[in-house]
């Protein structure tokens, strides 16, 4: 484990491998980078890339601080960038690939994106999260962190609810209860959930957006809605799979965009 100082003196806890062109990614909600989707996937792409597999701040090694803002999350990125040599290629899953779009919209060095399940709402067969989402999630986090991840599953990613509480007697539910204080900062950075395409509008860098064959119809809408709506981007299917990707299946997708 490798760390780096973020602007306002949060350390951000990452592991390099691999060599080649450095390549940075973003855990999503519920992910750190001992994730094993994050973990492989970097073991993946290792043969191909310089690879930065961070925890986000308030997971994993990483540091926190008082108060949350996208603004600070974005500056983590920064650091790394800065950290990889001044430039490099960024891949983000989930609310992870929001933020990716919101450092690249910022202005950061990003010299390829890519993304994968992006969850914004952009049809009516999406959830509709209440408008105080965030304030609710950390008013439940501070309560009782079973009750949080319910809502943030229920509410933020449309699961049904009869599902989601018999989760709650699997052995990963501590793992997701372990991490359910950033829920807040994923819901910050999704904002309303709907699709901000003055902010896209600013992204330039040539993106892939991969979504999985057999996740819901909002969400695949979703993907298809942020390519279209961005300079220079394509969007992708990718057979077989939810949004549980099996990095094996993502991996050469990823080196044949990020690596062209």
């Amino acid at each position: 484990m490798t760390t780096v100082q973020s602007a306002d003196g949060t350390t951000i806890a990452y592991t390099k491998s691999g060599e080649g062109e450095p390549l940075i990614l973003v855990g999503g909600s519920f992910s750190e980078r001992a994730h094993p989707t994050m973990a492989q996937l970097a073991d993946e792409l290792a043969a191909h890339f310089t690879v930065y597999n961070y925890d986000r701040r308030g997971r994993g090694d990483s540091g926190d601080a008082d108060e949350y803002a996208v603004e600070r999350e974005i500056e983590d990125l920064a650091a790394l960038i800065t950290e990889a040599g001044g430039s490099a290629k960024v891949f983000g899953l989930s609310a992870g690939g929001v933020l990716a779009l919101k450092a690249a919209a910022s202005g950061l060095p990003i010299t390829k994106l890519a993304l994968y399940d992006t969850p914004f709402v952009t049809d009516e067969t999406g959830p509709t999260p209440p408008a105080d989402f965030t304030e609710q999630l950390r008013e439940k986090a501070a309560a009782d962190r079973g009750d949080a991840v319910e809502f943030f599953m229920v509410q933020g990613m449309g699961a049904p609810a009869e599902a989601v509480a018999g989760m709650r007697f699997a052995p990963f539910w501590a793992g997701l209860e372990a991490l359910a204080h950033t829920l807040p900062y994923d819901s910050a950075i999704m904002g309303d959930f709907s699709l901000p395409t003055d902010e896209l509008a600013k992204v330039e860098v040539p993106t892939l957006v991969v979504y999985g064959e057999n996740v819901a119809p909002w969400l695949a809408n979703s993907a298809q809605k942020v390519a279209e709506t961005l300079t220079d981007a394509k969007h992708h299917a990718l057979p077989g799979q939810d949004i549980a990707v099996d990095p094996a299946a993502l991996a050469p997708e990823l080196k044949n965009f990020l690596g062209a």
